[in-house]
């Protein structure tokens, strides 16, 4: 696999919208690769997302980072779509899938970069995965790989029951894998540490609840298409890393070196 170039891309039309351009773009790569991350909640996806895009030089499309910029945006260049999503998210309600999948179609441009990407967050539910599915067909586009992260639920319940989010920088600490110098305070700039509360272990057990009713459906619906790629992403982020970095050269091996139609999986209907 490729590494990853020095330039940066700032990712701006994902965050922004398609109103923006994005600077820094790496050059285009002969075979870009294009992943979805799923996985439960604490698991670690976004970790594994960044990893992932330094060594394959993909661009990370996370929608929980879209929501987080628009937030800090104020309100400024919203579509409809942000301005009802963030409706429900003051409210601490989920935003529904057609709100979600309107943000995606607005950004479909970035589903095109020619340094491939690493979308993390969406699809969520079978309806989800099968839009994106009929979005990505219509572009002319392949999914290499879908990675679903997998932990057992025992500890996931005590990653997140045990984390703790800043209130003034949005930093987060655990209390035993990665604690604060002093208990209850930001080391970066000295705020107060929370516990959120969906990280509270009864919200927790909610939440994974929640997670494996919804999501099912949508790993049969990959494994069906031959895309899903199962790593246990317990122990350290490195070694989670390293399993992913594995079962993707595994998959990369198996393409030959063909050209991108003839070794990417189609999405098929």
């Amino acid at each position: 696999m490729n590494s990853h170039s020095e330039d940066q891309n700032d990712r701006a039309a994902w965050l922004k919208g398609h109103s923006a351009q994005c600077s820094g773009v790496p050059e285009g790569r002969e075979r870009p690769w294009r992943l979805v991350l799923l996985g439960a909640p604490g698991v670690g996806k976004g970790t594994q997302a960044d990893l992932l895009t330094r060594r394959v030089g993909a661009c990370h499309l996370s929608t929980g980072d879209v929501f987080r910029e628009a937030k800090t945006r104020n309100g400024r260049e919203q579509t409809l779509a942000m301005a009802a999503a963030l409706n429900f998210m003051r409210r601490g309600a989920l935003v529904p899938d057609a709100i979600v999948w309107e943000l995606i179609r607005e950004r479909t441009s970035c589903l095109h970069c020619r340094s491939g990407f690493v979308l993390d967050g969406f699809p969520r539910t079978l309806a989800q995965s099968q839009a994106l599915n009929v979005l990505l067909e219509s572009e002319g586009l392949f999914l290499d790989a879908v990675i679903n992260y997998e932990v057992p639920v025992a500890e996931i319940v005590a990653r997140l029951s045990g984390r703790r989010t800043c209130e003034s920088c949005r930093a987060i600490f655990h209390l035993t894998s990665h604690p604060p110098l002093a208990e209850g305070i930001c080391d970066h700039c000295g705020g107060a540490l929370t516990q959120r509360e969906d990280d509270r272990p009864e919200s927790v057990a909610v939440r994974l609840e929640t997670y494996q009713r919804s999501t099912a459906p949508l790993i049969d619906f990959y494994r069906r298409r031959g895309l899903l790629i199962n790593v246990v992403a317990t122990g350290s982020p490195q070694s989670v890393f390293e399993r992913t970095i594995a079962a993707l050269e595994v998959r990369g091996k198996l393409a030959g070196g063909a050209s991108e139609s003839e070794c990417a999986v189609p999405v098929a209907p």
